[in-house]
């Protein structure tokens, strides 16, 4: 008997601030048919503005996922996909009343948190999969980044992160159906280099960044005239001396919880193939822009060619 189509049982209201914008948002998260997939409706544009999560409209992949069609345009939704995607949800209405999704905890667990006590609903339609039956590979020179998938009867990843950092080292994870996705991934905040932090102000990002949404990894002692800069751009009168670490002592929910982030990334940005995938990926340095590059891949050669 075949896996029946989920959707949710209720609406769920999140309100918070966009990470990058800094904007006030008012998100709901809403039940829909069989068949419809994951959309977005900006209701601060009009009622029939709609874009449906798929890689076909990314546009944006920088600290963040960006679709766009026509005038409509939603950014940073990676954390709610992640959270529909790995708690079986395959189809939802988001609407929203600004740009850009809240950030709220910089991880997925506050969705997790409100959908998972309702259980979903199960529908009439069969779930339609996306199913990888040769190799697929795509490098990005650039970078070092590398998705390989290949054929498997379910959706798995074997992930390993690398940024050169004395503080993370490199970190590898494993993910299957084996692994629950609401305490294992759902609970993981994005994370951020503190030398990092002055380009991306500099930038007009993370306007809405602070030290309840996001880890921050000081990779080096910091240097007293860096410190003066930052606290300008913090708008605080003193930043004090960083040691190699974590900003403000924070204290991990995993010892890998930023390779489980980088997991929780990749299951949102791959669910933009629009449907389940059955392959194991093998994901080394990837990102978003990687991530949604072979979901549009995927999209590409194993649906479009085969419609």
């Amino acid at each position: 008997m075949s896996e029946k189509q989920k959707t949710l049982r209720k609406e769920y209201i999140f309100e918070g601030k966009g990470l990058h914008s800094g904007a006030r948002v008012r998100m709901k998260v809403a039940p829909a048919p069989e068949d419809s997939g994951i959309r977005f409706l900006r209701e601060d544009i009009g009622s029939d503005a709609v874009i449906e999560a798929v890689a076909d409209y990314v546009t944006v992949t920088q600290r963040g996922t960006t679709l766009e069609k026509g005038e409509v345009k939603v950014s940073t939704i990676e954390h709610l996909l992640s959270a529909l995607s790995g708690l079986g949800v395959d189809n939802a209405l988001v609407t929203l009343d600004s740009q850009e999704a809240p950030i709220l905890d910089g991880s997925a667990l506050p969705y997790v948190r409100a959908i998972v006590p309702d259980g979903l609903a199960e529908q009439d339609a069969p779930v339609r999969y996306l199913e990888v039956d040769r190799e697929v590979r795509y490098r990005d020179e650039k970078t070092g980044s590398e998705i390989v998938i290949t054929p498997a009867g379910e959706f798995s990843v074997d992930l390993t992160i690398d940024f050169n950092s004395h503080v993370l080292g490199v970190q590898r994870l494993h993910y299957d159906k084996g692994v629950d996705y609401a305490s294992e991934i759902a609970p993981c905040r994005t994370f951020v280099f503190f030398h990092e932090l002055e380009f991306l102000f500099k930038n007009n990002l993370i306007k809405g960044g602070d030290l309840e949404n996001a880890i921050v990894i000081v990779e080096r002692p910091v240097p007293e005239e860096d410190l003066a800069r930052m606290a300008s751009l913090f708008n605080v009168d003193k930043v004090d001396r960083l040691p190699e670490g974590y900003l403000d002592n924070v204290r991990l929910h995993f010892p890998d919880e930023c390779a489980r982030h980088k997991m929780l990334d990749l299951i949102g940005d791959f669910s933009l193939v629009g449907r389940r995938i059955k392959g194991h990926v093998v994901a080394g340095k990837s990102g978003h822009k990687i991530n949604t590059t072979v979901a549009g891949i995927l999209r590409d050669e194993f649906l479009k060619n085969r419609q």
